[in-house]
C-alpha cells in the first residue's frame, strides 16, 4: 500500500483526520433507485476519515422516507456510535441494508442525528454536483470515490483493518 499524491484540486484520503471530520458539503447531492429520486439535496454533510472515501450524510427531510423501512442490523463506530440501518423498497426492487443511520450519536457528530447516508453500491446511482460517483469496495464502509480524491482506498478484501 502506498498512498497516491494528489494532483491539483484533488485531497488524499490519507490527509483526512482520526479522528474523523464531519464537513458540509456544498454540492448537489443525488440517490437514486429503481427510476425514482430517491435524494436531491444541497444540505450533505460528509465524513472524512482517514484511508477511507467520504461517507455523505443527507437530512432526513430530503429524502423520500416512505421508501425506508429499518433493518434489524445494528454497528458500532468507535466515533459515531451506534449505527441502524435502512433497507430501500421502491416499485417491488428492495435494496437490504441500502442505508444507515445515527439516531443518537457522539457529541461530535450530534450534526448527522437526523440524516442517514446511502450504500453507493446497493442503489443505481449517486452524484456529487454532476459526477457519479463509484462506490467503495467491500461491503462494511459506504464510500463514495469520486474524480476529487485519490486512495488507496480502505474497504477492498484484506484492508479492513488498515
Amino acid at each position: 500500500m502506498q498512498r497516491i499524491e494528489p494532483g491539483e484540486g484533488q485531497e488524499s484520503v490519507w490527509d483526512y483526520p482520526r479522528p474523523p471530520r464531519l464537513e458540509a458539503v456544498p454540492q448537489r447531492v443525488r440517490v437514486f433507485f429503481n427510476g425514482e429520486t430517491i435524494v436531491d439535496t444541497v444540505k450533505a454533510y460528509r465524513v472524512l476519515e482517514t484511508s477511507s472515501p467520504p461517507t455523505y450524510y443527507i437530512p432526513v427531510a430530503d429524502i423520500i422516507t416512505r421508501y425506508l423501512s429499518p433493518a434489524r442490523l445494528r454497528t458500532h463506530c468507535e466515533w459515531k456510535g451506534v449505527a441502524a440501518y435502512w433497507d430501500l423498497t421502491v416499485n417491488g426492487r428492495t435494496s437490504p441494508k441500502a442505508a444507515w443511520s445515527y439516531p443518537n450519536p457522539t457529541p461530535a457528530f450530534f450534526l448527522i442525528k437526523d440524516y442517514i447516508s446511502f450504500y453507493a453500491g446497493r442503489v443505481d446511482a449517486c452524484y456529487v454536483a454532476d459526477e457519479r460517483v463509484q462506490a467503495q469496495e467491500g461491503d462494511f464502509y459506504g464510500g463514495w470515490i469520486t474524480s476529487s480524491i485519490v486512495g488507496p482506498f480502505k474497504g477492498a478484501p484484506g484492508t479492513l483493518h488498515w
